[in-house]
């Protein structure tokens, strides 16, 4: 045993050695058992100009594996664009490469989060100056409060997608990171803000986040801004009160924007182009309901472990 885990750690150290530095932050949380399967959720409104999707993801801790809410936040700087992380297998072992901010988005894994994020690239918006122009065709936004806007439908394939699986490796999603991507992981980068690591600490803090307790169906799926202790408590009365989780299934009488519905292609103007065995990419259902609720605005947190 203790001659396996000798081995482990010179994998990860080697790992560490080969993949630029750059190209995450914090990187390698990891474990044996593989994350659960991405929940089905409906994306809240765009609280305002500027803020860009974060899709949620499994974290880990010590009782297991606990959702993060994907939520709206804004980046770090104008033309900074976020890289999802991933969870990937290796020597034996699920390996959490944690998300970044930068230019170009890089390699995620290929996983399917939805919202923009099909696997490669991104297709839910782009920077025009200092000001993010949102695809509506693909993100929840009130078009009436913001105004940089477009429609872009050749993204959209109306075919269903039933993979939701959340790691990259056997049994999983099976994609290695084209040239385009290997260009974007040697950029320089920016880790999460304080915002998102907070975001991802108080999740880690509620224990009907963990799939132990949930069985891989959090209540809260997904949040409008990053989470804190006073503003979550506010929600969680509320949606305990109404009696139905937050985000999670679209709404009965106005179907929302939902991360499984139908798949993504690449638009021809987009940065990256997704390589012919690349997993289908999806497009999100019609808006939301105005009269279902959505989440009071959040400051964020969460950190992911480091090794």
């Amino acid at each position: 045993m203790r001659s396996i885990r000798v081995m482990r750690t010179l994998f990860l150290a080697l790992l560490v050695s080969i993949v630029p530095a750059s190209s995450f932050a914090g990187v390698f949380l990891s474990i044996t058992i593989a994350p659960p399967v991405l929940p089905v959720y409906v994306q809240p409104v765009c609280p305002g100009d500027g803020y860009l999707w974060t899709p949620g993801y499994w974290a880990y801790g010590e009782a297991g594996y606990f959702w993060v809410p994907g939520t709206w936040v804004l980046a770090p700087q104008p033309g900074f664009l976020w890289t999802p992380g991933y969870w990937g297998w290796g020597g034996g072992l699920y390996v959490w490469h944690a998300g970044y901010w930068g230019p170009h988005v890089g390699f995620y894994g290929g996983v399917n989060y939805g919202f923009g994020y099909g696997g490669v690239g991104f297709y839910g918006g782009r920077w025009e100056g200092g000001h993010f122009a949102y695809n509506t065709a693909v993100l929840h936004v009130n078009t009436t409060i913001v105004h940089n806007t477009y429609i872009d439908n050749t993204v959209i394939h109306n075919t269903t997608v039933i993979n939701r699986t959340s790691f990259n490796g056997p049994g999983g999603v099976n994609a290695r990171p084209n040239g385009q991507e290997m260009a974007a992981m040697r950029e320089s980068h920016v880790q999460a803000t304080s915002e998102q690591m907070s975001h991802e600490h108080f999740a880690s803090t509620n224990r009907a986040n963990f799939a132990s307790v949930n069985g891989g169906r959090p209540a809260t799926a997904a949040v409008s801004r990053p989470m804190t202790n006073a503003s979550m408590a506010t929600h969680t009365a509320y949606n305990n009160s109404a009696a139905r989780p937050a985000y999670n299934a679209p709404n009965a009488n106005h179907p929302a924007y939902s991360n499984t519905n139908n798949a993504y292609k690449a638009p021809a103007n987009n940065t990256y182009k997704a390589p012919v065995n690349n997993q289908p990419k999806y497009n999100e259902a019609p808006h939301q309901n105005a009269s279902q609720p959505h989440n009071e605005p959040h400051p964020n947190g969460g950190e992911h472990e480091r090794r």
